[in-house]
């Protein structure tokens, strides 16, 4: 039996994705026989990220700085402005190192089934970051579902007086998939056949 601490670690590890009670066990395991490489380590990237954890002001990112990196980068083109529906989903598109541009966050997608409206996501930012000029083309990078595209098309409609070129990824992103758990070359080519919306 394990003390009421290592108990508590092994539990708050378990709730993470992917990792059930077992593999919790297993990594709290790890931890304390390593303990001077793994778990000391492990606390203060820990403590570092609490403290200065923060949400992007411009795109919605989650970074230690506000403008996060990205925004802040002056090698990004900021006339390319993907739209996709959460930070995991942006983390992915950056793993490609494809998209030279910008990104937009939504927090979410529209769902009738779970009561998400257009107020509850950033659309309204969005829309104010398209009409404040400088923006030449909107990529929806929606995850393939029925809620993504339902969004996507939302976002089109909300989208389409202003002089933008509006695409969204096409070829390569299976039905019902997720962006965060494609490979890159899927992605590459997703984002390599982006085609027109409507």
């Amino acid at each position: 039996m394990a003390s009421p601490e290592i108990e508590a670690l092994t539990q708050a590890l378990a709730r993470l994705p992917g990792l059930g009670p077992r593999s919790a066990r297993r990594a709290v395991l790890h931890l304390i026989k390593k303990r001077e490489v793994t778990l000391a380590p492990l606390l203060r990237a820990l403590e570092q990220v609490n403290d200065r954890l923060a949400t992007c002001g411009t795109c919605g990112n989650v970074d230690t700085t506000d403008p996060c990196a990205i925004c802040a980068d002056p090698r990004r083109d900021a006339r390319l402005l993907c739209v996709v529906e959460e930070v995991a989903d942006l983390w992915a598109l950056e793993r490609s190192r494809l998209f030279p541009g910008r990104f937009h966050v939504l927090g979410g997608r529209l769902s009738a089934l779970e009561g998400v409206r257009p107020e509850d996501l950033a659309i309204d930012r969005l829309v104010s970051r398209i009409a404040a000029g400088g923006v030449d083309e909107v990529v929806l990078a929606m995850n393939a579902t029925l809620e993504g595209q339902t969004t996507a098309h939302y976002i089109a409609d909300r989208l389409e007086n202003y002089p933008i070129r509006l695409t969204q990824l096409a070829h390569g992103l299976p039905v019902g998939g997720e962006l965060d758990y494609l490979d890159e070359g899927t992605l590459a080519q997703a984002l390599r056949a982006r085609r027109p919306v409507g």
